[in-house]
């Protein structure tokens, strides 16, 4: 058998095999932003979101800084590693944008949303939706004979098993305020 010796122009690792495709994983990432409060700037920010395609799964602002006029903004969003980098890179692009922090990054965050859940139940569903509310340190905020409103505090993960445990107790519906998240330790943002 004789073996062709492999030109100069073909790669050392030519194959007749398609390249394995590399796959990023989708990373879910909490970005706090920190702008000036004026009009139009979250129009802007989420603009550039939806600019180039990105989705925002949950969004929260408030005024921070009342004398210098600065609000904060927190995006959970999800991307693969280099999507979640470009975000971060033309946010910080946009001109009254002052920081730009990935509070997920390092796994130093601490994230809290608030939701409120109505469900309508009966006899024993009643019983258990008042069961599972406790387990759960849901309060209860309203109650008639037919419903409860629910409050509930914690991880978007607890919160999001909280109404599929209620879905088949009589959810109505569910009002979440969205992510609110800051950093560890001493120092600000």
């Amino acid at each position: 058998m004789r073996v062709k010796p492999m030109s100069k122009s073909e790669p050392a690792s030519a194959t007749h095999y398609p390249a394995a495709k590399s796959v990023e994983r989708v990373e879910h990432r909490t970005l706090s932003i920190l702008v000036d409060n004026e009009p139009g700037v979250l129009a802007r920010v989420i603009g550039l979101f939806s600019g180039r395609g990105y989705n925002i799964d949950s969004l929260t602002v408030s005024e921070t800084e009342h004398e210098k006029h600065l609000s904060r903004i927190t995006i959970a969003t999800q991307g693969t590693p280099m999507v979640i980098e470009q975000i971060k890179n033309q946010l910080e692009r946009l001109v009254p944008v002052h920081r730009v922090v990935d509070l997920t990054a390092g796994q130093t965050a601490i994230e809290r949303e608030l939701a409120l859940v109505k469900v309508r139940g009966k006899d024993n569903n009643r019983v258990e939706a008042l069961r599972l509310a406790d387990a759960f340190r849901a309060r209860v905020i309203d109650a008639t004979t037919l419903s409860f409103v629910f409050e509930l505090t914690g991880k978007p993960e607890k919160i999001d098993q909280f109404v599929v445990l209620m879905q088949p107790l009589g959810l109505v519906e569910v009002s979440r305020t969205g992510v609110c998240a800051i950093a560890r330790g001493p120092e600000g943002m």
